[in-house]
């Protein structure tokens, strides 16, 4: 095991090093200068050398590359760009906990309402019910995300224009908090995020469970008179859950990341907005900093994964 975090830890360590390479480049030799955009109609030729000296922008493209690398294994992303004499780690402070509140909430009612849906179709397939529950989630799978999410704001609106109400279509509430207001205005973006997930996990877990309830040693336990219910969630759903297991890594490292349109279209202020901004403001520090949150977040999605496969098949080793 140990020797396991080791290797990980190495390797997670050489793709930071790639990915913040390859953003550093990109954004030297993207046209324009972000200090000049940054100063706007204020621009000054001394103020404009000044502010290049203080964020180390006169600098070689190598000397800015290891200075970069210097404040990220310090947990120091630098100062903004577009923001004066703010660093990057407060502007990402106040994003990233509402994006991972949304990110953790939908992957929760992804799992508990996909996973028991793709067994029941396995369970039940060729029936009405699997046929059913297969359509809904190929129909959700199908849809875009931002369409469900303005169909969504479409459908609240119609509701509060039919039945009186005030339910807001937009914003987020206090993170962390979950007060009636903070209810009303979280339940549709979670629902809306939760729905593509809850259509994969439903078609990956009906044929993953449809694969192993052939397995001959799923008629052997049959044949000894074991329970159903056992057999499903005692043999089966073990093997059954490596598939999922694997989707679901990927989804932990996307957590952040994966609420983008959900956030951009409900006017959220997550990780979503912060990066569109940076991206219009040339804050290159953000731009990276975000990037370096999502290698981090994918490579630990995948470990949580790897460590998940040997609690439901103690048969695969970690090495």
């Amino acid at each position: 095991m140990f020797q396991f975090l080791v290797k990980r830890l190495i390797g997670l360590a050489f793709i930071i090093l790639g990915i913040t390479f390859i953003t550093f480049i990109i954004g030297y030799a993207a046209s324009g200068d972000p200090i000049r955009v940054m100063m706007g109609q204020h621009f000054d030729l001394q103020t404009w050398q000044r502010l290049r000296h203080i964020y180390g922008l006169d600098l070689p493209w190598y000397q800015q590359y290891y200075n970069s690398l210097v404040h990220l294994f310090r947990f120091d992303f630098g100062l903004s760009y577009h923001y004066q004499n703010r660093s990057v780690n407060s502007i990402l402070a106040d994003g990233i906990p509402t994006s991972i509140e949304l990110g953790l909430w939908g992957l929760i009612f992804a799992l508990l309402i996909g996973i028991p849906a793709g067994i029941l179709s396995a369970v039940k397939a060729n029936t009405w019910a699997d046929t059913l529950n297969m359509a809904v989630a190929l129909t959700f799978y199908a849809v875009p995300i931002f369409a469900t999410c303005v169909f969504a704001q479409v459908l609240i609106s119609w509701l509060n224009i039919a039945f009186s109400g005030e339910w807001p279509v937009s914003n987020w509430g206090d993170p962390w908090q979950y007060t009636w207001t903070d209810i009303q205005y979280k339940l549709a973006p979670i629902l809306v995020y939760s729905v593509a997930g809850y259509a994969y996990f439903a078609r990956i877990a009906r044929t993953s469970m449809l694969e192993v309830l052939r397995q001959d040693y799923i008629r052997t336990a049959r044949a000894k008179g074991l329970h159903e219910r056992s057999i499903i969630y005692g043999h089966a759903l073990r093997n059954a859950m490596i598939p999922i297991i694997t989707y679901l890594g990927v989804v932990i490292g996307l957590l952040v990341t994966g609420v983008f349109f959900v956030e951009v279209i409900f006017n959220i202020h997550g990780i979503a907005q912060i990066t569109v901004q940076a991206s219009f403001n040339r804050d290159y520090p953000v731009i990276q900093a975000t990037v370096v949150v999502i290698a981090i977040g994918t490579v630990t999605g995948n470990l949580i994964a790897d460590l998940l496969y040997t609690v439901f098949d103690p048969r695969i080793k970690l090495s």
